[in-house]
């Protein structure tokens, strides 16, 4: 029997939203007939802070219900789905490795089928002995240089010490890159080193008041207030109140203040030790040539890697979580995505990614039955982005989406180039199924836009949440995170939301409707964090709107017919 579908209604979003319709139509499932949300404009904004437990499900909020810029994911699972049934999608995530044990990821993690574990065999003929739930390209390697260290050091023999005029013609575009790569060293390892020593600085003065002033008061966390109604203080004292009331503006509670300043001082430590490192080749365990696209079959099937504490496997496992950490389990959180198995894809180290590894991990993705893949990083030197170019295309002719992180440096993509990307010099896209996330805050107005995300009218392609991002981190813990890449697994989630209702539409048409169906607004935007640099958030990329699950559904389900 064929089913007439309604039209549907257009109204504004502080119009009473129409009630879902399941009409039963034979034995096939019905049209959603619902009202799409819009006119976003007309909301008030929220002058309230959020709750905690606001903060842990902001992505899943619904702006009229909240004014709180979600993705209207509970709206979608309310009113849209208790009725229907989804297929499984696999999604990729290829990233710094999963804990795979997770109590919230564990049943949601893909298996391949074709492989028996640890056996030593490749039973599916793929290249790949034991990848039973994905692949490790980077085997035990943890750390990495930044690219630009990389060339520095494979240029530095030939052009140390050299001037533009006495290089060759045919050396000279190598030599300018070297040049670039040695400045962006240098101010990237004083900036690092100033920053570990002010961190230190810092917590050298926060400590000892903080020992102070929790004794006296007999608790660790206090407030403002408290601390300004401390009677007759000595003025050791008064100094402890002047550097504590300073720190709480960087965090709710002085304790919390602290982690932050001593994770700062590893981070940056950690950075001087190993991404600015000249001596040390991380590689040299991997025994492959990453110059040498077809040298492939290198790695292991540890895909959470290999650190017992799998610290290293953070990212991905927070990026992991919030496409498809099990609903509705009563532990942990809720994923975007009901029907998601994750595979695992580790590619992405402590350090800038090869292109060698993030090609070969796309193809690989794309030839174990991966519909969306999620990509979580980026870099700014590239020097095989051929080979990503053509990985890339290879996932749009087979029908796989590529969801892309867009940066965390406030940059507009359109004046410059980061990797990967689908476009070469030219602008010509490489394939029509990739599409880059800018973050958004959940502060909706001004604030809207993360002060980190990148952002760009041709080369971002839409906005969705990506600050303070609750979702599952190793050793069953959870956190909050925050970066354009929390921002692309939660629409790579919805994606993997219509390719699983709506197993009919192709990738390119779950691009088009994550673009088309989702949230516009003409308000002014703060853009990388500088007040004096506001745009239309129109303006700020390709489809000038946020992804909405809710209208994304009620489009693919039109699209369908």
């Amino acid at each position: 029997m064929n089913c007439k579908h309604m039209k549907i209604v257009r109204t504004s979003l502080l119009a009473v939203s129409t009630a879902l319709i399941l009409a039963s139509c034979g034995s096939s499932v019905a049209p959603l007939i619902s009202t799409p949300i819009e006119n976003i404009d007309t909301l008030p904004l929220k002058t309230t802070s959020l709750t905690e437990a606001q903060y842990k499900t902001w992505g899943a909020s619904d702006l009229l219900a909240d004014t709180i810029p979600g993705m209207s994911v509970d709206k979608a699972y309310a009113e849209l789905l208790s009725k229907r049934k989804g297929q499984k999608v696999i999604v990729a995530v290829i990233d710094s490795g999963i804990d795979i044990e997770h109590e919230d990821l564990k049943n949601v993690i893909w298996v391949n089928k074709g492989e028996i574990a640890g056996n030593g065999i490749d039973d599916d003929k793929n290249g790949y002995i034991d990848d039973v739930h994905g692949w490790n390209f980077l085997g035990d390697v943890v750390a990495e240089n930044m690219e630009y260290v990389r060339y520095i050091k494979k240029l530095g023999p030939k052009f140390e010490g050299k001037t533009e005029a006495s290089v060759s013609a045919a050396d000279r575009a190598d030599f300018i890159l070297y040049q670039k790569a040695k400045a962006e060293y240098e101010k990237e390892y004083q900036e690092a080193l100033g920053a570990k020593a002010q961190y230190e600085q810092i917590l050298a003065q926060v400590k000892p008041s903080h020992a102070a002033i929790s004794k006296k008061l007999g608790k660790e966390n206090y407030t403002k207030n408290e601390l300004a109604a401390i009677q007759n203080p000595t003025s050791e004292e008064q100094q402890h109140i002047g550097v504590l009331t300073q720190m709480l503006n960087f965090g709710d509670a002085v304790p919390e203040v602290i982690k932050q300043l001593s994770e700062g001082i590893e981070y940056f430590g950690g950075r001087l030790d190993t991404h600015f490192n000249l001596e040390k080749d991380f590689r040299t365990v991997l025994g492959d040539n990453p110059d040498d696209i077809n040298d492939k079959f290198y790695g292991n099937g540890d895909v959470d890697g290999p650190d017992a504490k799998k610290v290293d496997a953070r990212h991905g496992t927070h990026v992991a979580g919030i496409i498809a950490a099990e609903r509705n389990n009563g532990i942990g959180m809720n994923g975007v995505a009901n029907n998601a198995e994750i595979m695992v894809v580790r590619a992405v180290p402590d350090g800038d990614e090869y292109d060698k590894d993030i090609a070969l991990a796309i193809r690989y993705a794309v030839d174990n039955g991966a519909k969306v893949i999620n990509t979580s990083f980026g870099k700014y030197y590239s020097p095989h982005p051929e080979w990503v170019w053509d990985a890339i295309k290879y996932a749009s002719d087979k029908d796989v989406l590529i969801v892309n992180a867009a940066g965390n440096e406030g940059y507009n993509l359109d004046t410059i180039q980061v990797y990967p990307n689908d476009q070469k010099g030219t602008g010509a896209e490489m394939g029509n199924t990739f599409i880059t996330i800018g973050a958004l805050n959940y502060k909706y107005g001004s604030e809207m836009v993360a002060d980190f995300s990148n952002y760009g009218k041709s080369n971002v392609d839409v906005f969705a949440p990506g600050v303070k991002i609750w979702s599952t981190t190793p050793l069953n813990t959870y956190e909050f995170l925050q970066g354009t890449s929390m921002a692309a697994p939660a629409v790579s989630g919805v994606a993997a939301m219509i390719r699983s209702y709506y197993p009919g539409l192709s990738a390119q048409q779950v691009k088009q409707i994550l673009m088309d169906s989702g949230l516009s607004s003409k308000t002014p935007v703060v853009l990388g964090g500088d007040a004096s640099n506001t745009d239309n958030f129109t303006n700020i990329s390709k489809s000038g709107k946020m992804v909405n699950l809710y209208n994304a559904l009620i489009m693919a389900d039109k699209m369908s017919k």
